[in-house]
């Protein structure tokens, strides 16, 4: 696959689609660089402090925590849709138990920012370097949304990365 920068802003609308819809790909790795790979399926893009990024949140049971506090930076990844079936894989199981990338087929290789590689099978991707992050506070989150998505007080830590390259498959077949 032959990969090209892209603007993020070309490429702002099938990341959300996909975020929405199947998920997204989320890569951190541990400071030997082994990968994992986790299915996100909230986050956003945005400008703040002048830079561009990629906002995510991780709650502190998933293994993707521990690496992201080991190693902060993170690459996403936005699959096609025949990747559907790998997507919902990397959402039910724990890379703490089995190499998710071997499982799922995927193909992890070397971003040009970030230690944290990106998805071959993936025509877009985001990597980024952690610049922020803060703990959701469980007062000011709204009571049916605590209802609805935190009824064991699990709330996400909150991570701002900066994007330092947005890169693609130049024929961005998704």
């Amino acid at each position: 696959m032959a990969m090209i920068p892209y603007d993020i802003k070309d490429v702002f609308d099938i990341t959300m689609k996909r975020m929405t819809s199947e998920g997204l790909l989320l890569v951190t790795a541990d400071k030997a660089g082994r990968p994992n790979v986790m299915t996100i399926g909230w986050g956003t893009i945005g400008s703040i402090w002048g830079k561009d990024v990629f906002i995510i949140l991780v709650r502190p049971s998933r293994y993707s925590y521990s690496l992201l506090e080991q190693v902060p930076q993170f690459t996403v990844n936005v699959p096609t849709q025949g990747l559907a079936p790998a997507v919902a894989l990397c959402g039910s199981i724990s890379g703490r138990d089995c190499d998710k990338f071997e499982q799922a087929q995927l193909t992890p290789v070397a971003s040009q920012e970030t230690i944290v590689p990106v998805i071959e099978q993936c025509p877009v991707n985001y990597q980024c370097r952690v610049l922020h992050k803060t703990d959701m506070v469980a007062g000011a989150v709204p009571d049916d949304i605590k209802r609805t998505f935190y009824p064991s007080d699990d709330y996400h830590r909150v991570y701002f990365g900066q994007i330092l390259a947005c890169c693609g498959d130049e024929a961005l077949k998704l």
